[in-house]
């Protein structure tokens, strides 16, 4: 259980320092034999960055990347309230 821990650390540690990730909001979880990223970004080339990084770094492990792109334009539509 200890080198999961320590993987998981590892990898938190990569999405935080690394000059081109430096992501904080990314969670890491492992289930069964995998390792899988969630959380949100602004975009999928943000998205595709990061999980390119992660298994680049980490070629013998299989990561599963369930990042999701948060709306970062303002709504089209108007919102009623009533």
């Amino acid at each position: 259980m200890t080198n999961q821990i320590d993987l998981e650390a590892e990898i938190q540690r990569l999405l935080t320092e690394h000059d081109r990730i430096a992501e904080q909001g990314i969670t890491v979880q492992r289930r069964e034999h995998a390792i899988v990223l969630g959380g949100e970004v602004e975009s999928a080339k943000r998205r595709d960055e990061i999980c390119h990084q992660i298994t680049e770094h980490f070629p013998d492990i299989e990561i599963t990347c369930d990042i999701g792109i948060t709306r970062a334009q303002a709504p089209i539509e108007v919102e009623e309230i009533s």
